[in-house]
């Protein structure tokens, strides 16, 4: 075949075939290999998952699994982040000094003052019963 006198679609049909092809026969070839490796590993008395170390040897026997409905558990939730830093004009808007810097905090470090200024005061301590 001579591909320099093919057409630009002629090509791509071409292209569209063989991808195809290579596709059934790295199919067939794998599920080929895999009906060898089985047959192999049971004439050694194993299965193949137990070959590549997926399921343990041995089993211990199963119990016949009753349909019932399970609970589902919720994760733990996540405790509230602590405010490290707070608005100089609104303390109600605070940043806990993770993730993206809020537009205040990068004005104020624009006008060159400290971040240090804007630190929250620390959270009493809790009290805990003994």
């Amino acid at each position: 075949m001579e591909l320099a006198s093919l057409s630009l679609p002629e090509l791509r049909r071409l292209q569209t075939k063989v991808e195809a092809e290579i596709r059934r026969r790295s199919d067939t070839a794998k599920k080929d290999l895999l009906k060898r490796m089985q047959k192999l590993a049971a004439e050694h008395g194993m299965s193949l998952n137990e070959v590549l170390g997926q399921e343990s040897v041995e089993k211990p026997a199963a119990a016949p699994k009753k349909a019932s409905v399970q609970p589902v558990k919720k994760a733990a939730a996540k405790p509230a982040s602590v405010i490290k830093f707070r608005h100089p004009e609104n303390p109600a808007i605070g940043w806990t000094g993770h993730g993206r810097k809020p537009q205040w905090v990068i004005d104020w470090l624009a006008q060159g003052k400290a971040l240090d200024d804007l630190r929250a005061p620390e959270a009493p301590p809790a009290i805990t019963a003994a």
